[in-house]
């Protein structure tokens, strides 16, 4: 499973990966590698996500208690890693920045799918008809016992 939790957004299933950023001081900024890894004992395997591996991912700075999330074809677009940039040094900010915090994302995205929910109805609902053992009595008087 490509996913680490899946968020229900109002009834619609969102998959996300989760990431945990680590410092590289020699860049003086937050890194995440966005590419999947298997372990085993001996070997271990790095692969790419695909776009139908997750529908967003999170990379968590532990050290600030921040989170970037991460659309999952923004995500994958890096090539190994995402820097996240938390200095001001900068003249314009990485590509990153718009992704600080950004939960509102998950919320768009949830409320552009659509959901499709099964309502049962009754054969003469389904056809346009209705059925006289299906019909309401409304009107009529029930019977006392």
């Amino acid at each position: 499973m490509p996913y680490d939790l899946v968020f229900d957004v109002e009834g619609t299933l969102v998959k996300v990966q989760v990431k945990a950023a680590w410092f590289d001081g020699d860049r003086g900024n937050y890194v995440v590698d966005n590419r999947r890894t298997k372990t085993n004992r001996r070997v271990m395997v790095r692969g790419l996500y695909t776009n139908s591996d997750f529908d967003f991912a999170l990379a968590y700075v532990q050290d600030l208690d921040l989170f970037y999330v991460f659309p999952v074809e923004v995500f994958i677009s890096y090539a190994s890693e995402i820097h996240l940039v938390e200095t001001d040094k900068r003249q314009r900010k990485p590509r990153s920045a718009e992704y600080r915090d950004a939960w509102d994302l998950i919320l768009h995205r949830a409320v552009q799918k659509e959901t499709f929910v099964r309502t049962p109805v009754k054969f003469g609902e389904a056809c346009g008809e209705v059925i006289p053992s299906q019909a309401l009595m409304v009107d009529q008087p029930s019977e006392k016992v």
